[in-house]
């Protein structure tokens, strides 16, 4: 790697800290171990880096990782004091010191290591340009009248998302959820399957920076660390590379992320520590990946996932594609964004996401086509029912809407009449639930999955 070679060596020069953003980035240094082995760590020079609570940084960025390096992963020393997910957002919990550590390798598999001590410190106050307003509201839209209740929220606050007790396939009380995550404001999120059999969520859910679950259908509303907002038709796909027994660099790819394959299906799915501590079934064949290295590959067994790792399922015909895996070897995986017809998007600095749909207004006019988005239902399509909506406005706050008796396509006019430019549906029904300063304003008639939640002193434990 030429190019990052000549970073490094500009760093060394210059002997200075760079600033990005307020945070100290350190340089990086080169270790002499082989991929698998044991790797020395080695302290950066300068070896300091500071960072507040609510602030959010990618590790790539931050140690400006080549895009084609094959393997990373992420340590903290004290995860009380700050997290690393899997995709490597750095995520200040609380005041306090730790280290973290950073191995990647390079096209000739020699690993790069990094250990940088890190200080937090208390948040910083926000400077919100109002603070959140919860109402009610009589509004006229498409020839009907609507009792509507409304939170507006602005732009900058800080959002993050509360899983069904912390995890994929979870449930819990939405004041229960706002508890935990001590938030403000919330309202219910995706949808899920709330008939039986393991409630995981059928939108995309993206936490701690990290692809909790991948949806691909709907639309898809999306937030950098620092509050900006995003909407679009949002989908992912996941590739990989690994090397197989024989020492041959092999592709491979996942369908899902965190979703339970049936068990006589043929499927790829992905899975990360935000399933859980284990897959969930006892099914399939399963590679196990920690620290960017395979582990172990396991039949039909209800596998651990490592906090620090993921595991790779194949079913069916499928599992053939567990030999492109090598216990000892490295393996990695990345993700791709694309709207609905194909065109990439960026959504690399998206911290938060929840995915549902239709959309119901774009660029300021009432547009849906739910049937262009994957959706068949007649309860989306065309029926009346309890309605939960999300919309950004010009100015970039945003606009939280619950209703009663409305189709998909009032719920547009209901949400352009609010101010929105930019709005999306969100799970209805039973599930349609709204809350703010401490009340449920509108309360969910059944546990939910998951939620979106805001707030200035939200809880990232």
């Amino acid at each position: 790697m030429r190019l990052f070679s000549a970073f490094v060596r500009r760093l060394l020069v210059i002997a200075l800290v760079v600033s990005l953003g307020g945070v100290s980035v350190p340089a990086v240094s080169r270790g002499e171990g082989t991929a698998g082995s044991s790797i020395p760590s080695t302290f950066c020079q300068p070896a300091s880096m500071g960072l507040s609570v609510g602030t959010r940084i990618f590790m790539k960025e931050l140690l400006q990782i080549p895009d084609n390096s094959f393997y990373s992963y992420y340590e903290t020393g004290n995860p009380q004091v700050a997290r690393i997910s899997s995709t490597g957002l750095l995520i200040p919990v609380s005041a306090g010191k730790t280290n973290l550590r950073a191995v990647y390798a390079e096209e000739d598999g020699k690993p790069v290591t990094c250990v940088v001590p890190l200080t937090v410190t208390a948040a910083q106050p926000l400077k919100l340009a109002f603070q959140p307003k919860a109402e009610s509201k009589q509004i006229t839209a498409a020839g009907k009248k609507f009792a509507v209740r409304t939170v507006a929220i602005p732009k900058g606050m800080p959002v993050d998302v509360g899983l069904g007790g912390g995890r994929i396939g979870g449930t819990e009380p939405l004041a229960a959820i706002v508890k935990r995550k001590n938030a403000s404001v919330a309202i219910n999120g995706t949808f899920f399957e709330a008939y039986g059999g393991i409630p995981e969520p059928w939108g995309t859910v993206i936490a701690d920076g990290e692809i909790a679950h991948s949806g691909n259908y709907g639309t898809t509303i999306g937030f950098t660390w620092d509050g900006k907002a995003l909407m679009d038709s949002l989908r992912i796909s996941v590739s990989g590379q690994s090397v197989n027994p024989d020492g041959r660099q092999r592709g491979w790819y996942a369908y899902f992320i965190n979703r339970t394959p049936a068990e006589k299906s043929s499927s790829a799915v992905l899975f990360t520590s935000k399933r859980g501590e284990r897959i969930g079934f006892a099914w399939g064949t399963a590679v196990v990946v920690e620290r960017g290295i395979v582990t172990r590959i396991a039949k039909n067994e209800n596998v651990q996932i490592p906090k620090t790792g993921f595991v790779v399922v194949y079913t069916g015909t499928l599992q053939s594609q567990a030999d492109s895996f090598g216990v000892g070897r490295p393996a990695s995986y990345k993700t791709e964004f694309k709207d609905m017809n194909g065109k990439a998007v960026d959504w690399s600095e998206v911290a938060t996401a929840i995915g549902a749909g239709p959309r119901v207004v774009k660029d300021g006019k009432v547009e849906v086509d739910a049937v262009k988005e994957g959706f068949s239902e007649t309860k989306i399509l065309s029926l009346s029912a309890a309605r939960s909506g999300i919309g950004i406005k010009a100015d970039g706050s945003l606009v939280l809407a619950t209703v009663n008796g409305a189709t998909v396509k009032e719920l547009g006019a209901i949400m352009q009449k609010l101010g929105a430019v930019q709005a999306m549906n969100l799970d209805g029904g039973a599930s349609s639930g709204l809350a703010a300063d401490g009340k449920m304003i509108t309360t969910p008639g059944r546990n939910l999955s998951n939620a979106l939640v805001f707030g200035t002193k939200l809880s990232y434990r």
